[in-house]
Parts: structure tokens; sequence; C-alpha cells
């Protein structure tokens, strides 16, 4: 091999050395989870990672989130800067970063349904690279099913129809409503979706058989909440039977008021017959005494004659 041959390999091998050697000791940053999820109201960490060769006396670590409620409006949680560190202020209090300057982790506490979306970290450290390494993470935060509001409308005449409506305000991963009727034995009935939170089922020719406890239950993964209706039936036998109970209680009442009236009519004539003879007598010995009083000074009288 000629040694121009020679020099030419030597030189394609130290720039290929040099460049190995540049790309090993440029920055990096890696997220150790792509997807995480929260509790609404718990804390978490959010992992980054990155490593460098320069000095950190120039580290920058940016953090920004694209809500899922806007995700084309990203915006900087929370940044660290020549050693200084920036919150937003919506998340001051709730933010910060947990093992500065070797690693970019940030804690979010108490989170809320906004602080869900699209996390992004972004360090650069210069002079080490022009762009700064990047790393994504999706975050979720779960929330419980509220308590669902159940409803009914329609008529609850025998023949009539029912609709049993229900809904809740909030769930995350969306709830599954369902309905079941619980007496005499438990009946998953089907039911008609109205939206993600809301679902109603219709009962036509409602009958006896149809009255009973309803359940509608909203579940998720952390947990389930309930609400219930109790519906009756009115047919028209039971009608019939209401109206024949009602005649009978009208009629004992007359007749026991009828008994009582008589019962007053006979005391109070009883007790005039008696007022009267009672007067009546009182008179007579009145008179009697009065008749002896009046004859008794003549037959003095005569005495002494």
């Amino acid at each position: 091999m000629s040694a121009m041959a020679v020099l030419g390999w030597r030189t394609l091998w130290s720039l290929f050395v040099c460049f190995t050697v540049l790309r090993t000791n440029a920055l990096s940053v890696t997220m150790s989870e792509s997807t995480m999820e929260v509790v609404r109201g718990d804390y978490i960490i959010l992992p980054c990672s990155f490593s460098t060769y320069s000095p950190l006396s120039r580290l920058n670590i940016i953090w920004t989130l694209a809500p899922f409620s806007s995700p084309e409006s990203p915006f900087q949680v929370i940044v660290y800067d020549h050693g200084q560190i920036i919150e937003d202020p919506s998340l001051i209090g709730r933010v910060g970063f947990t093992d500065l300057p070797l690693r970019a982790d940030i804690m979010i506490n108490d989170t809320r349904v906004s602080d869900a979306g699209v996390y992004r970290c972004m360090v650069n450290n210069p002079p080490e690279a022009a762009d700064p390494g990047i790393g994504e993470l999706l975050l979720t935060v779960l929330v419980a099913p509220s308590l669902p509001a159940c409803r009914w409308d329609g008529e609850v005449d025998a023949g009539g129809s029912v609709t049993l409506s229900c809904s809740v305000a909030e769930g995350i991963p969306t709830p599954e409503i369902r309905w079941d009727k619980l007496n005499p034995e438990e009946i998953s009935l089907p039911i008609n979706m109205e939206g993600e939170l809301s679902g109603s089922v219709q009962i036509i020719n409602v009958s006896a058989q149809t009255s009973g406890l309803y359940r509608c239950s909203a579940s998720n993964l952390l947990g389930t909440e309930n609400c219930y209706i109790n519906l009756s039936i009115y047919s028209a036998g039971s009608e019939s039977s209401s109206g024949i109970l009602q005649g009978v209680l009208l009629t004992l009442s007359m007749s026991l008021m009828l008994s009582a009236l008589l019962v007053l009519v006979t005391w109070l004539h009883r007790t005039g017959r008696d007022g009267r003879w009672r007067v009546s007598k009182g008179e007579e010995e009145e008179e009697e005494g009065y008749n002896e009083i009046r004859y008794t000074p003549s037959l003095i009288k005569r005495s002494f004659v």
C-alpha cells in the first residue's frame, strides 16, 4: 500500500474518531417515563435526567406544558437559569425542582385537572451543544366519578311511559354509566347514552311489575357512585280498591257521627225531664208550706176568742 493511501486512511480514521467523541460528549436528555398518571390532589415527580461533560455554571433547564384543554398554547412551568428559579405564577408553591443541578426532575403537588397534558424538559449547557436536549412526557390526572343525579319523567299510570335519566359532572377516565332494577331481583337495563357523562332508560307500557327501586351507577378505576329512584306505578284496579276503601271509611264515619248525635239527644231529653220534675216538686212543697203559714194565724185567733 502506498504512503498516500496510508495517509488517507489515517485521516479518515481521525475524522471518524473526532466525530464520535464529539457526539459522545454532546449533552443528552433522558425521560425514564413517557406516560404517567396521578390522582387529583396527590403529588407526582416528573423525571428528567441529562448527561453533560461541561461545567454546570451555565446550565439552563426549561419545563413547558401543553395542556389537554389547549394543546396549541404551551407555557413555561418552571425555569432554572444560571442558578435562578422562575415559576409560572399559577403554579407558585405547587411546583419545584427536586435535585438541582444534577438532575432536572420536578415535583408537582396538589395536582389539578388543569395540570394534565404534554410536558417537555429542555436542557442546555453551553458550550456543549448548540441545541438543547429535549425529553417529552404525557401526564394524566385521574378523577373519581362525582355523585350522579337521578331523575324521572313521564306517566306513572298503567300503560304509560317513563324515562329514567342519570348524569355525572366529572370523572377521568370517563365513568361507565349503568341502570339496574334492584327488586324483586337485580336486573341490568339497556341504556341510551346521551353524551359521555349521561345516560337514560325508557320504559314503555308500564305496569305494576314496573314498580320498584332503580339504581344508576357511575364507575371508573377510582370507584363507584350511585343514585336511586323509587318508582310506583298506579293501576286501574288499585284506584278502584282505593275508591271502595274510601267509601267504606266515609260510611263508617257517618254512622259513628249519627250514633253520637242520638246519644246526645237522648241524654238531653232525659236531663230536661229530670229538671222539670224537680222544679214541679219544689213548687208543690213551697205551696204547701205557704198554706200552712197562711192558716196558722186564724187558728191562733180562734183560740183566744
